[in-house]
């Protein structure tokens, strides 16, 4: 049987939407058959809510001749919690409840998941050429997975097998947790975030996001003012004329991080050693609460960007540099993710099974 779907991963700047036809499982396929019927990307601010933009979907799809059958079900992961299928986005001013998108879009099912929720569900869609392995360990089908993603800000979850192998997805804010400091350099850039902005405490998303990695680079300008190049000077102080400005011409995460992969700029490249450094550190705090032997995956935006970096062993040393635990480290299995829309492969999924 062929079921025709909506997914959708909602976030505070874009909303991605993809209409699917999921065939059901048959032997041998654990899960659905997912098809690809038709997919959009929209800027969320430039809607009042869901409701007009799926109908903007469905009428573009019209328009490009596509015979679109009756969807039975949607799933929308969201970039914020969800409360009884009800989510009051954090950075988009649009509350949405699945009662009232299933009444008014006329689709009989719709949930609403947790972005990351919908990443560890996706997880299972996934083609080995869609992953890269850091660390193959000894991997468990029966164990935990964790899944901990930096992009714009840090998401962290995990998923936890029931007594059929089928496994269920949970959201965190471990994200939010505090930055725990390792060495000199870092109580030195805890100190700097402290005082420029004025803190009570510093989150580890302050330092392992994208924003994370403007912060550092900002901290070792300021304190090697002579190391600055010329070229990265340029680019900071137009990142810096644009801040609080609708429309940019520079993300200076994404500048360092080119400028560091290039091998080009000595600033760039301490800053994302030392960005590569603690975001291993936290993943291993991860996977010691969790000792997910079923895998901890690298999701988000950035780490697939800069893999080759990540390959380059600070990542892996600072995940499992934990004293008597690195023997139990060493046997987890962690993988990048590398396709940026592993989470409308998770809410389709999710779609298809309700």
């Amino acid at each position: 049987m062929t079921l025709t779907i909506l997914a959708g991963d909602i976030g505070g700047t874009k909303t991605v939407l993809r209409l699917v036809n999921a065939e059901a499982s048959s032997p041998g396929h654990a899960i659905p058959l997912l098809t690809t019927l038709w997919e959009r990307t929209y800027v969320s601010r430039s809607f009042a809510d869901l409701v007009p933009m799926v109908h903007q979907f469905f009428k573009e799809a019209t328009e490009a001749s596509l015979n679109i059958p009756a969807v039975v079900s949607a799933c929308f992961g969201i970039a914020g919690p969800i409360v009884h299928n009800v989510s009051e986005l954090t950075n988009l001013s649009w509350s949405l409840s699945g009662e009232r998108l299933q009444r008014t879009l006329e689709i009989p099912r719709v949930t609403l998941i947790n972005d990351f929720a919908a990443i560890g569900y996706g997880i299972a869609g996934l083609q080995d050429s869609q992953m890269e392995t850091l660390q193959p360990g000894s991997p468990d089908s029966a164990a935990p997975i964790a899944i901990i993603g930096a992009g714009t800000g840090l998401g962290e979850g995990f998923l936890i097998p029931d007594p059929e192998g089928n496994f269920r997805a949970y959201p965190s804010e471990g994200g939010h947790t505090d930055f725990a400091p390792r060495s000199a350099l870092e109580f030195q850039l805890l100190t700097y975030l402290l005082e420029r902005y004025s803190l009570p405490r510093v989150s580890v998303e302050r330092v392992v996001s994208g924003t994370g990695i403007a912060s550092i680079y900002q901290f070792f300008r300021d304190t090697n003012p002579r190391e600055e190049s010329a070229a990265m000077a340029d680019i900071y102080e137009t990142w810096a004329r644009e801040m609080g400005k609708k429309d940019k011409t520079v993300d200076l995460a994404a500048e360092v991080s080119k400028a560091a992969l290039s091998g080009s700029d000595f600033l760039c490249g301490q800053t994302m050693n030392l960005f590569i450094s603690a975001y291993g550190a936290e993943a291993g705090n991860l996977a010691l609460k969790l000792l997910p032997y079923g895998g901890l995956y690298l999701a988000g935006g950035i780490a697939p960007k800069i893999f080759p970096m990540l390959q380059q062993g600070a990542f892996m040393k600072a995940f499992s540099s934990k004293g008597r635990m690195r023997p139990l480290l060493e046997k987890i299995p962690v993988r990048v993710i590398l396709d940026p829309k592993v989470a409308l492969i998770g809410a389709a999924l999710t779609a298809a099974k309700e």
